[in-house]
């Protein structure tokens, strides 16, 4: 049996490449939000996504009471965009241009795309949930741009590709 530390597994994960999404929702007016990394398409037929937000969001709680989430796929134009979402106690919204979805959760005006969800269910799975979000409506916002990358602990791709 391999031996290896929460350092080990950071690292041989970080070699993965992944878009970087601001999951959203609106709950009794009030609009959160957090950035992500863990958000794959789940199935064609019905159409589902899943999302991974960690135990300690403080805005998972929130989008879950919702009842549901948007799925904004951010920019290659949005790395303040994803650094504003990462952080707690503030008003991630502020100054952003957004407008509410069909769900009533917040589609960002900047993002490359979005993907709204009605939330169908949510597992445990260690340190962090696995939600089920089934798709309500979706579209390509911004075509012209190219996606936010996060690879090896930073954004962007190793040598310049």
């Amino acid at each position: 049996m391999s031996q290896f530390d929460a350092g080990d597994f950071r690292t041989t994960l970080g070699q993965f490449a992944s878009g970087v999404v601001v999951a959203t929702g609106c709950l009794d007016g009030e609009p959160a939000g957090f950035a992500a990394q863990s958000f794959t398409s789940l199935s064609l037929e019905p159409p589902l996504v899943a999302l991974c937000p960690a135990r300690s969001s403080q805005s998972w709680p929130k989008l879950r009471d919702s009842g549901s989430f948007c799925i904004n796929i951010l920019s290659e134009r949005q790395q303040a965009v994803c650094e504003l979402f990462a952080r707690t106690g503030i008003d991630k919204f502020a100054g952003l241009e957004w407008r509410p979805g069909i769900t009533g959760s917040p589609v960002l005006a900047e993002a490359l795309a979005f993907v709204d969800c009605e939330l169908l269910e949510e597992h445990n799975a260690g340190d962090h949930f696995i939600a089920v979000g089934r798709v309500r409506d979706l579209g390509v916002l911004n075509a012209d741009a190219g996606p936010l990358v996060f690879f090896r602990g930073a954004y962007g791709l190793a040598d310049g590709a």
